[in-house]
């Protein structure tokens, strides 16, 4: 059992107003980094509008046990995240705010778990500490906002470990109070982590028995780890994640080949999907994910070195938070499949390190952390003065300026990057990391203010809503693509509730059909007409001069890659 001295938080109790200052910054902090403009843009990449087509469909079909695309069965990922979806569709109507909201509630209650293990293991000033550092990582925000699978089974799986921690004894628990018995934490972790194989698949078991197992075997404490083979935690994993399985199966014989051997072990053992990384692919990965705060893993990790691991009390559960952030990493290290979102389920160990961390030095005058700040206010002051030198450059940017509001996030990252700076100078090390987490809130609602610049020339929604606003007749029965890459494809699919065929010079019966910006002249030549826009969408239409004359409009072009290949990988 692990219990931390919280003397510390005597003397720095907070007066009512301090309190609900904290309670206003860590509220608005929530809320701006997780909920604010989810629709900010378009669907972006292949996953986003498949995996709102497949919510949409069950919506529509009433059918919530075979996720379907395009009308067959679809099994790259299990339903938890669909089944979230099309809740959120009932609720709020089709949009990308709703597709997205799934995630964005994944990563709030992922959050307040572990602020609730923070509260018990290292105090309340760490719990508040976690609660404004893990909201306002790169990671967190990001997917928080994408429509895709990651952190709903990064937020599952976060909490499954919570539970765990509290198997293990890591938590401090009241003698009389009922959940604190075994039997109530066994059912709880067997169920997020049945939650967890719903939302991505099996891999939530390896990952969590994984890091089980190692912290077993470094701290010999295999009675405390068996306590997670409760007989009311398999009882639990096994009615929460079995029957999907059992009826999907049922209704579809190749369910488990699909699933199974091609979407799970293939994916990790071949490099058929083509996401081959390097070994070392993570270490980047987890900087930018943890940014602004990645520098703060310095600290955290100098209390491996520091500390007695025979006698110190705090050894196992520092231990447990260090092998639950290390082993998804090196898990997937190994993988010949390497995306971004594997690293997600390491992001909260590692804030709840951070934090720790923060709260120690930040509570001592003498041991403030001075050169983090310092670091962190640096790379945000390069950060902007590199975003100003570059906007020019952006392709898809119509300006550079005050109208798009890029002016705005880097003259913000600057003088922020120069505040926390100072402060850190100063040695107000309490003042810096506040002014960190404001600056950085700041930020992301700058960002979301300036995404929709961005939209059409990352996403297929704006060319699709240009076309209907400029051509009322347009009928997406007639519409064509022609040589658009993946993204775009589904894209255009997902927003015309079809999947629009490829088009062939020899068929006059198309009137529209799509094309990339590089593809314009080869369309010319081929007879087309492409109608231009006074923005410049990725996805330009064109008209089929076969079936329909020559039409006039204003001017524009935009971006794209040919790619023939439109199977899903």
């Amino acid at each position: 059992m692990t219990q931390t001295d919280n003397s510390l938080l005597d003397s720095h109790s907070a007066s009512l107003a301090a309190r609900l200052a904290w309670i206003f910054l860590i509220l608005a902090t929530l809320y701006l980094c997780y909920f604010h403009n989810l629709g900010a843009i378009g669907f972006v990449g292949p996953d986003e509008p498949r995996y709102a087509w497949i919510a949409r469909d069950m919506v529509e079909t009433g059918d919530w046990v075979t996720p379907r695309l395009y009308g067959k069965p679809w099994f790259e990922k299990p339903p938890l995240y669909y089944w979230g979806a099309a809740l959120s569709f009932k609720l709020f109507g089709v949009s990308e705010a709703a597709a997205r909201f799934p995630s964005a509630l994944s990563a709030l209650f992922a959050t307040l778990a572990m602020a609730w293990l923070a509260w018990r293991v290292y105090g309340a000033q760490t719990a508040r500490w976690l609660l404004l550092l893990l909201p306002t990582t790169v990671g967190m925000i990001g997917f928080s906002h994408a429509a895709a699978t990651d952190m709903p089974f990064a937020g599952t799986l976060t909490i499954a470990m919570v539970f765990a921690a509290r198997l293990l004894g890591l938590v401090p628990e009241s003698s009389t109070s009922f959940t604190s018995s075994t039997s109530f934490n066994s059912f709880f972790f067997g169920f997020f982590l049945g939650l967890a194989v719903l939302a991505k698949g099996p891999a939530a078991i390896i990952l969590v028995g994984g890091a089980v197992l190692l912290w077993a075997i470094f701290t010999s404490r295999w009675r405390d780890a068996f306590r997670c083979l409760h007989p009311v935690a398999i009882a639990s994993f096994c009615l929460t994640a079995l029957p999907w399985y059992i009826l999907c199966a049922r209704r579809n014989p190749d369910f488990f080949r699909i699933f199974i051997i091609e979407h799970n072990f293939k994916r990790y053992f071949t490099p058929e999907f083509q996401h081959i990384q390097p070994f070392w692919f993570y270490i980047p990965v987890i900087l930018v994910a943890l940014f602004p705060w990645s520098i703060f893993l310095v600290p955290s990790s100098q209390r491996a070195f520091t500390t007695d691991r025979k006698s110190h009390p705090e050894w196992a559960l520092f231990l447990f938070f260090v092998l639950w952030a290390a082993f998804p990493l090196l898990f997937f290290s190994i993988s010949k499949s390497k995306l971004p979102g594997y690293a997600l389920p390491s992001l909260p160990p590692l804030g709840m390190l951070i934090a720790s961390a923060v709260t120690k030095q930040s509570l001592q005058r003498e041991s403030s952390p001075r050169w983090p700040l310092l670091f962190t206010g640096a790379a945000l002051l390069l950060f902007g003065l590199g975003l100003q030198r570059q906007s020019g450059k952006i392709p898809i940017l119509l300006c550079a300026g005050p109208v798009c509001g890029i002016t705005r996030i880097w003259l913000l990252a600057v003088a922020g990057g120069i505040a926390v700076a100072v402060l850190a100078l100063l040695r107000r090390a309490r003042l810096a990391l506040i002014a960190l987490v404001c600056v950085t809130v700041f930020l992301v609602v700058e960002i979301d203010r300036f995404l929709p610049n961005l939209d059409p020339g990352i996403s297929a929604r704006d060319a699709t809503q240009a076309v209907r606003n400029v051509w009322p007749d347009f009928s997406s029965e007639k519409a064509t693509i022609w040589h658009l890459n993946r993204p775009f494809v589904y894209q255009l699919n997902f927003y015309f509730r079809r999947d629009l065929p490829e088009w062939q010079p020899q068929d006059p019966q198309s009137v529209w059909v799509f094309v990339a910006k590089d593809n314009v002249k080869a369309a010319g030549v081929l007879g087309l007409e492409c109608v231009k826009f006074a923005v410049y969408p990725a996805v330009i239409p064109c008209r089929n001069s076969a079936s329909v004359g020559g039409l006039s409009a204003p001017g524009g072009s935009g971006g794209g890659e040919r790619r023939s290949d439109r199977q899903p990988r």
